[in-house]
């Protein structure tokens, strides 16, 4: 199988334009001709689905939630990058463009960055016009803030639920559409196999959650806007509900699977606090910006923290990053604070976190600036752990947030299965080894608004007159006897004696010890031993209650989780094959002397892509090279 990125040609700051001009376009009468597919209603795929419809489309949308609103989309907190430069700070398009690609450690494809750069400050205009809050300082004009990675302010954000705003942003323009007939809205269905016939994608089949019925949906192309594949950790930023079954069974039918590996671990994260808990909580990045992390300098140090002077406290981002203080990239500062837990210094009533401490912006700038910012963020840590931020420092701890790898795609998002896209978090493009703080709502709706509805007739017109592939079609028939078979072998195990969450928190404690914030060769290796041999298990002993002719939260957990062990196997294979420390893959054989990420360019700028060859065999390995023409490789450095 050969890679092609589909990168068109020509200096980096014209690919875009160019690309636009030269697509093939398909007719604002004709467009009424094809249905396309969406699956996912997040911020990817509900900005996908309704700009699909605007343009005339007939558009599917389904979600496994009740409604739209409620998509992971809805949990991010602290802001959207757009290169818009409103500070005065330096900021430009091509500084973007450098801090994606150097946050990500020098892993991810040129040309997407850029033009995702290039799209941002349309994003902004868009969804003020749709009416999101951002917030906005004194004389009326747009309000930034900064986020790791960078050293200018270029993050819009509207308090800490930025994310819920810009989800309710794309869910009213989808809402307009499906008022208007354009798009058809299947909630409450989830989708459990891609169609795929004569090579192309053409339709999905789905499990009504409510009823159990399975139905067949055809359409002339499929968008997957699923989300990422952190919850195969067990214990992660993401809603209970984020899984990977859609990617996974993309890639069961041709796909390829690019980068798993790279996940990311997230520094600002409520500590676990219990080993029976089952969600992690996650505290907005942007509290990194009036908060400074610490750790007593004495780890036996048990004083109360408002009680530990200051010569007393190692503020160790601000000693050893002076450049970029608390405000480096996730994976630097995540490592950071597992390296001061692992040395004694943990703080909390488990030893596990380091504080986030907001005494000397409050004294600085008083408390009500404090609330302005981050009111709803500090009521919300104040609930969780009955400890009140205004008075004593809160604590943190690194947690499995976001997934930089996902279904390989082409410079237009198309997977290697023509007709079928993967948008947003689904993806792997954008961001390399690590993604920067505010760049994931950026991606999805720079993909669903800006992006896919380009792209994606470039392809339709090539199939004007094409009839869709009626849903009686034996490729429909085999697909569903699959899903079939597959949802009655996991409700008939009546002899099964484990839940499915049982089964899901041991697999998250051999991927999280394995293949989490440090990997080594002899850990990857034990984690692709008792992987399978835990899997089997799974397959024999786990227990669903109920049955599948309805409501069973049991067997949409246990199907889910069925697709989290192959992935977690191919996580840990892609671990093992890349021998390297870059962005959030790190290596424990790869590291500089001060216990920095060390990068092998000459053997592994590449794009890992892997190709399913069948149940228990061997995944290929396909390669896709990064040229990097406008960005100079270096190592990455934040002092």
């Amino acid at each position: 199988m050969t890679l092609n990125s589909k990168v068109p040609s020509g200096p980096i700051e014209d690919k875009w334009e160019t690309h636009k001009f030269e697509m093939k376009l398909v007719a604002p009468h004709n467009k009424r001709r094809f249905t396309i597919i969406v699956v996912g209603t997040g911020l990817a795929g509900a900005a996908a689905a309704a700009s699909l419809g605007e343009l005339g489309y007939n558009v599917e949308v389904f979600t496994y939630h009740d409604s739209p609103r409620r998509a992971h989309s809805i949990a991010a907190q602290g802001g959207i990058n757009a290169a818009k430069n409103y500070k005065n700070d330096g900021d430009s398009v091509r500084r973007l463009f450098y801090d994606t690609v150097k946050g990500g450690d020098y892993r991810s494809r040129e040309a997407n960055v850029h033009r995702l750069a290039e799209v941002s400050v349309d994003i902004i205009d868009q969804c003020v016009a749709q009416g999101v809050p951002f917030a906005r300082e004194y004389g009326g004009l747009l309000d930034n803030r900064s986020f790791g990675g960078a050293q200018v302010s270029r993050t819009f954000y509207a308090r800490g639920q930025t994310g819920q705003q810009l989800l309710l942003g794309a869910y009213q323009a989808l809402a307009r559409q499906i008022a208007a007939g354009t798009c058809r809205l299947h909630n409450k269905s989830e989708m459990l196999d891609v169609v795929v016939k004569d090579g192309r994608a053409v339709g999905i089949v789905c499990r009504d959650l409510l009823t159990g019925e399975i139905s067949r949906h055809t359409g002339h192309a499929v968008v997957l806007a699923t989300g990422g594949y952190s919850n195969a950790f067990y214990l992660s930023t993401n809603a209970m509900y984020c899984n990977v079954t859609a990617a996974w069974r993309a890639h069961r039918r041709g796909a390829l699977f690019a980068n798993p590996c790279f996940t990311q671990i997230h520094p600002t994260c409520i500590p676990a606090s219990d080993e029976f808990q089952s969600k992690l909580t996650l505290m907005s990045e942007s509290l990194r910006n009036d908060g400074r992390i610490w750790v007593p300098k004495d780890p036996d140090d048990t004083r109360p923290p408002d009680q530990i002077p200051e010569a007393d406290r190692d503020y160790y981002l601000e000693r050893r990053y002076p450049a970029f203080g608390n405000l480096v990239p996730r994976d630097v500062a995540s490592r950071a604070a597992k390296r001061e837990v692992d040395n004694g210094h943990g703080v909390g009533p488990l030893e596990n976190g380091v504080y986030l401490d907001f005494s000397n912006a409050i004294s600085r700038l008083g408390r009500s600036a404090i609330e302005e910012k981050y009111g709803n963020l500090f009521e919300m840590y104040e609930r969780i752990t009955d400890e009140n931020p205004y008075s004593v420092p809160m604590r943190i701890y690194p947690a499995p947030h976001y997934t930089m790898g996902g279904l390989w795609v082409d410079y237009n998002l198309m997977t290697t299965v023509p007709g079928l896209y993967a948008a947003g978090e689904a993806n792997f493009s954008d961001h390399g080894a690590n993604r920067l703080g505010a760049s994931a709502l950026m991606q999805g709706l720079a993909d669903g608004y800006f992006v896919l509805p380009y792209t994606i007739g470039d392809y339709l017109a090539e199939h004007l007159g094409e009839s869709l592939v009626p849903t009686n079609d034996p490729a429909f028939d085999d697909v569903e006897s699959d899903v079939i078979g597959r949802v009655a072998r996991l409700v008939g195990n009546k002899r099964g004696t484990r839940s499915p969450d049982h089964y899901h928190r041991r697999l998250g404690k051999i991927l999280w010890d394995n293949c989490g914030m440090e990997r080594s060769r002899e850990g990857l290796g034990k984690a692709l031993a008792e992987i399978p041999a835990l899997h089997d298990e799974f397959r024999r002993d786990v227990r669903i209650l109920g049955s599948d002719d309805g409501l069973n939260s049991s067997l949409e957990k246990a199907g889910r989780i069925d697709d989290f062990f192959q992935l977690a196997s191919l996580m840990c294979r892609d671990a093992l094959d890349r021998e390297e420390s870059c962005g959030g893959h790190f290596r424990v054989e790869h590291q500089t002397e001060d216990g920095e990420a060390l990068r092998d360019d000459e053997n592994f700028s590449y794009v890992a892509a892997w190709e399913w060859t069948g149940e228990g065999a061997e995944p290929a390995l396909h390669k896709e090279p990064l040229v990097f023409e406008n960005v100079e490789l270096a190592q990455r450095s934040y002092k």
